[in-house]
């Protein structure tokens, strides 16, 4: 009877009465032993919660961590400052004239007309066909 109740196949089981769940033998262990997994399954709960809280903690820190590091980047404090440097603006100014001596005028393209659309299009018709 126990062995024919899991050999059967399918997610639901037909007929399943009081005297066959009755019949059923599982296994409980005693007293003492019950407690001492209640004891150590609350440990290990209690040691979660401790991970969680640090977690917490960590990640605060981490946070405001990295804002202060941002805030002292901008400020230029995380390296030494070279006293023989340029300022930015100066450095910006020289960006600027460089872009200015480089810069290409642009010519505009000219608008295809429908029929020269049309009959790019049924070029590639033809290619990819």
């Amino acid at each position: 009877m126990f062995l024919n109740f899991f050999t059967q196949v399918g997610v639901t089981r037909e007929g399943l009465n009081y005297d066959q769940i009755r019949s059923f033998i599982l296994p409980i262990p005693p007293l003492p032993e019950q407690q001492e997994i209640v004891r150590r399954v609350e440990a290990l709960f209690k040691v979660a919660d401790q991970i969680e809280e640090r977690y917490k903690k960590a990640r605060a820190y981490v946070d405001k961590l990295t804002q202060s590091i941002l805030a002292k980047a901008f400020r230029g404090e995380l390296v030494p400052q070279d006293p023989h440097d340029e300022p930015a603006s100066a450095l910006l100014e020289r960006i600027r004239e460089e872009r200015s001596k480089n810069q290409v005028i642009p010519r505009h393209k000219k608008t295809k007309t429908r029929k020269q659309r049309r009959k790019q299009t049924q070029k590639q018709l033809r290619i990819d066909i």
